[in-house]
């Protein structure tokens, strides 16, 4: 049997992982899973539950070390956007208390040429965390660190600035050339991200009544841009369709990516944020998108799953707007991930449990 351990069940992208599952085990699949979250989950596809501690807590990876103890899972799914660069490192922390320094005798713990008696900090033998390499995964986190590896690259992406580059959002606009996405750089989803075609769209920032002027210019949305730091990205506004496109890149690097192009059909902040609905258009016919969502995720070195947002420009190209280095909100619109998830990480040595063939694929 595959145990499976999922981190912030509670939220879009945990509960898509829950339902998979389900499905799953519903079918025959030898599994059982637990969620994790910060606050209680009660989600009838999860048979069991537990409270994690919060991605920014000093107790996190102990607090992740302590229940990888007591559920010892094959696999850990990772899916809070907050806690990937450190749980990266866990994962790494993990493989080598696993496998350890048979010459030297160095575990986690250990001084070299002395196999170390007290335990470790992670334990032994543990399935997995499917994450990105620790670099990868912190430079994803990072709306701007993001853009710079992807235009350096080469990867389409929009224009992109700090709200610091610009004197006031009048300038911004007139930067952009038309509207502007302004969004946080590190966040969770769609959380904070706001379109700016003009300067009263920034209003209820601070809560500034509208002090707009003889002359026009809007003194409350120049005040709410005063208030913004570096910790806010600017992007030019791309107007064409959006789609979030569905990864998985094996590890090993000789794998093929699996690519899943999932179309997004509604927005829940009307012309921006997450996707309220999504369709799968047939395999194939968006070539363009699914090339620019594959060179990003090498171009970042990322590995396991990937959520991209890509949308198209006035002349119809890609662009994309961010990549998230786990599984999405809408993954269970693309199975294929969790298949080969549990496939290549689910059990030791990459062999699916008892011979049993994932979720919709014939056994080997």
């Amino acid at each position: 049997m595959t145990t499976v351990l999922v981190t912030g069940a509670g939220g879009p992208a945990g509960r898509a992982l829950g339902s998979q599952l389900a499905a799953r085990a519903a079918a025959g699949a030898d599994l059982t899973w637990v969620g994790v979250d910060i606050t209680p989950v009660t989600d009838p596809n999860y048979p069991a539950t537990d409270l994690a501690p919060r991605a920014d807590a000093w107790d996190y990876a102990t607090g992740m070390r302590d229940l990888i103890l007591k559920h010892a899972p094959d696999l850990v799914l990772p899916t809070v956007q907050d806690e990937l660069p450190q749980i990266a490192v866990l994962a790494q922390a993990l493989d080598r208390s696993s496998d350890g320094d048979a010459a030297t005798g160095i575990g986690v713990t250990g001084s070299p040429g002395t196999a170390s008696a007290v335990p470790g900090p992670f334990p032994d033998a543990v399935g997995p965390v499917l994450t990105p390499d620790p670099g990868p995964a912190a430079i994803a986190a990072d709306k701007l660190l993001t853009m710079l590896a992807l235009d350096r690259a080469g990867v389409p992406v929009p224009r992109f600035a700090l709200p610091t580059d610009f004197g006031g959002v009048a300038e911004a606009l007139a930067w952009a050339r038309g509207p502007i996405v302004l969004k946080p750089r590190v966040s969770r989803g769609g959380r904070g991200v706001r379109l700016v075609e003009s300067p009263a769209d920034l209003t209820d920032l601070t809560g500034a009544e509208d002090t707009t002027g003889a002359d026009g210019t809007d003194g409350s949305g120049e005040a709410a841009w005063s208030a913004l730091d570096a910790s806010w990205i600017v992007q030019s506004f791309a107007p064409g369709t959006e789609y979030c496109p569905q990864l998985y890149r094996p590890r090993t690097g000789t794998g093929t990516i699996t690519a899943v192009v999932l179309e997004k059909t509604e927005l829940k902040q009307g012309r921006v944020g997450n996707a309220a609905a999504v369709v799968r258009p047939r395999a194939g016919t968006l070539p363009d998108v699914e090339h620019v969502a594959r060179r990003a995720v090498e171009a970042l070195g990322l590995t396991g799953p990937a959520d991209l947002d890509i949308r198209r420009d006035t002349t119809g190209a890609p662009l994309v707007l961010e990549i998230n280095g786990r599984f999405g909100a809408n993954s269970d619109h693309a199975p294929e991930l969790l298949d080969t998830a549990l496939a290549h990480g689910g059990h030791p040595h990459g062999q699916h449990p008892h011979g049993q063939a994932p979720h919709g694929q014939a056994p080997r």
